[in-house]
């Protein structure tokens, strides 16, 4: 379609006209569960914010608010916009080979809109565990009548439950991202649809203006949206790359579990906007709703945080297993042995390092290194024997409360391959393993049953075992 032809366009709450160079853009007289256009004098304070702001990242675009006017008695009021050609929408480049450079000038314009972005108080509040939870229970609460109907309720249930989970464990992260400055009046409504690769540079449209607080939040959660929208269009990969030369431009620092979470609630988000589409009649938007639903859930079972105990008897390969198992998860490793090292130094005069008060104070401070990544949104392997029952019910605990899965995972092996493992690093000297043939004997004899463990056959290469290990990781967080 060339840029002149004449076409209306209809959303949830505005009509666009395109009128050969010009966009005239009218709020709908509706009254929303997150907006209240049912007054005229509501719609032009509307249109008056939302030149104000888009104009921080389009300002030839928006070129003001037009008053209609009925024998000099005001009607209506309406958006005044440049019209820009339908094939530099990033949406229509998302194949072409130079839409990596395209991505990288967009991030570096959000980017700089953050970076100058009004901070306060009055802002960060949006951005606690409270006001998160409340986000999503209002959310929810807004796409159950369209449960049963246009999407799963099952599925519905499930968003619910997992935003929840990772919320609840996430209160030092969420603070600590508050007083780094990372909350800011942001764009809000990042589409790949409304943002157009220029020439001279991107021209990023239509951000959020109709309720302040919508628009308030993380950084991440603003790029967090166009990541999602990418994958929505079928690009996960320029999602990620998007994400990446953000964090770069912006010197950002989170854990990829924190921008799941909000690449799901940007998906949960546009699904209501779908639904609320599909009720005024849009014929698309139930099965769009239905996408973005599904889209949501399998962002948050990604953010979920995991605990993951790899344990059993010396020799029988957890030490490598669990290293690898760090590397493919983007894991913090914590390995008992090194532990010891710090809680019981070698060479204590008077102090048994393997003593049950020893052991209890090496698994306590295991516990609480791993209590502090959890809290960060960080994934966390811990590499130690695991043989009582007590160790393991406090890693549990530890789950619950910072809303994490916990996996756990038994290493074992024939006694031989065990046994010859274990001569061959003590004569190598190079492990931080102190445990001899006799030692695993003993602890075999000691161990306690352990029924909840997956069991891990480390007697095949590491390929299968670390196969088996992450199977079993994804079948208990969902994925």
């Amino acid at each position: 379609m060339s840029s002149s032809a004449s076409r209306v366009v209809e959303t949830h709450i505005s009509r666009l006209f395109f009128i050969d160079d010009r966009v005239v853009k009218v709020k709908l007289p509706v009254v929303t569960a997150f907006a209240d256009f049912s007054t005229r004098e509501a719609r032009r304070a509307a249109c008056v914010r939302e030149v104000e702001l888009n104009r921080r990242l389009a300002p030839d675009v928006y070129l003001g608010v037009l008053d209609m006017d009925l024998e000099g008695r005001p009607v209506e009021h309406a958006v005044v916009m440049v019209r820009l050609p339908e094939e530099r929408r990033l949406s229509a480049l998302l194949d072409e080979p130079r839409v990596g450079q395209e991505l990288a000038a967009i991030a570096e314009a959000v980017a700089g809109l953050h970076a100058v972005a009004r901070r306060g108080a009055d802002i960060d509040r949006v951005a606690t565990p409270t006001a998160l939870t409340e986000l999503w229970r209002a959310g929810i609460a807004q796409l159950r009548p369209f449960a049963g109907t246009i999407l799963d309720a099952e599925e519905v249930e499930r968003c619910a439950a997992l935003s929840r989970e990772y919320l609840a464990g996430r209160g030092p992260l969420l603070e600590a991202r508050i007083r780094d400055g990372a909350i800011c009046d942001g764009h809000g409504d990042l589409q790949a649809e409304d943002i157009f690769c220029m020439d001279d540079g991107p021209r990023i449209l239509d951000c959020l203006e109709f309720d302040d607080d919508l628009r308030y939040g993380d950084v991440l959660a603003d790029v967090a949206f166009l990541a999602m929208d990418l994958g929505r269009l079928g690009h996960p990969e320029r999602g990620e790359q998007f994400l990446a030369t953000y964090r770069q431009l912006a010197d950002g620092r989170w854990p990829d579990s924190l921008a799941r979470h909000y690449m799901a609630y940007r998906a949960h988000v546009r699904s209501k906007v779908a639904c609320l589409r599909s009720e005024r009649g849009d014929p698309a938007a139930a099965d769009a709703a239905r996408s973005l639903q599904a889209a949501a859930v399998a962002h948050l079972e990604a953010a979920r945080v995991r605990l993951v105990l790899v344990g059993g008897l010396p020799g029988t390969g957890k030490t490598t297993l669990s290293r690898s198992l760090a590397e493919c998860l983007g894991a913090l490793r914590v390995s008992s042995d090194e532990v010891r090292d710090d809680v019981v130094p070698r060479g204590t005069a008077g102090t048994d390092r393997y003593g049950a008060a020893a052991v209890d104070a090496v698994y306590g401070e295991l516990l609480r290194r791993a209590e502090v990544a959890l809290e960060m949104g960080e994934h966390v392997v811990l590499d130690a024997s695991w043989l009582h029952e007590r160790h393991r019910s406090g890693a549990r605990d530890l789950a619950r409360r910072a809303g994490a899965v916990l996996v756990e995972l038994r290493c074992e092996c024939p006694a031989t391959i065990a046994e010859a493992r274990i001569e061959h690093r003590n004569r190598a000297g190079t492990d931080a393993s102190e445990a001899t043939v006799e030692v695993a004997r003993t602890l075999a004899t000691s161990a306690d049953p352990w029924p909840g463990a997956h069991p891990i056959d480390t007697s095949e290469p590491l390929t299968r075992a670390l196969s088996a290990a992450l199977t079993r990781i994804e079948a208990l967080v969902g994925t």
